[in-house]
């Protein structure tokens, strides 16, 4: 299950920490490059780019810290219902107390704020939805493979053909 829910969820689980690197006309990337909106509309779609900036410019006026984005990524990554996880309940198991931790420490650092749990909560469903638009514009990637020189390891994570060989698989 722990593959599963890596493959699946990679996306997710990246931009929930890449977005507090996106304002509101460019997403800068770790290494210091950045991608304009209009470029993010080019490489995608105007609708998966503006899902993109339009959960990131929301998310961020939540103003998490370090402690609580690595409690949300915990979240989003252990989802029971991902395609074919084994065993679910072990997930929901592990997940249920992450979750608590979460309420507190968010409790914690924005006492003055009632409604930061069910805000942030609320970011859930919609960081599953850009997930399933991102797998859309991947079959893209998958149908095309031939023509394209990707990095292994996003090739691997992405179930991308590098090769006649990976077909077979």
């Amino acid at each position: 299950d722990q593959l599963i829910l890596i493959k699946h969820g990679f996306f997710e689980l990246w931009f929930a920490g890449a977005a507090r690197l996106v304002s509101d006309s460019s997403f800068t990337f770790a290494d210091g490059t950045y991608a304009t909106r209009q470029q993010m509309e080019i490489m995608f779609d105007a609708d998966f780019a503006t899902s993109m900036f339009h959960y990131a410019n929301s998310y961020n006026t939540l103003s998490l810290n370090d402690a609580e984005v690595g409690l949300f990524s915990a979240v989003i990554l252990l989802a029971p219902h991902r395609t074919n996880v084994m065993d679910p309940k072990a997930v929901e198991r592990t997940v249920d107390p992450i979750v608590e931790a979460l309420k507190l420490q968010l409790a914690r650092s924005h006492p003055a704020d009632a409604q930061i749990v069910t805000s942030l909560l609320l970011k859930v469903p919609e960081l599953r939805a850009l997930g399933a638009k991102h797998v859309l514009h991947l079959e893209w990637f998958r149908s095309n493979w031939e023509k394209l020189r990707l990095p292994p390891l996003f090739a691997e994570i992405f179930d991308i053909p590098k090769c006649e060989a990976d077909l077979q698989q």
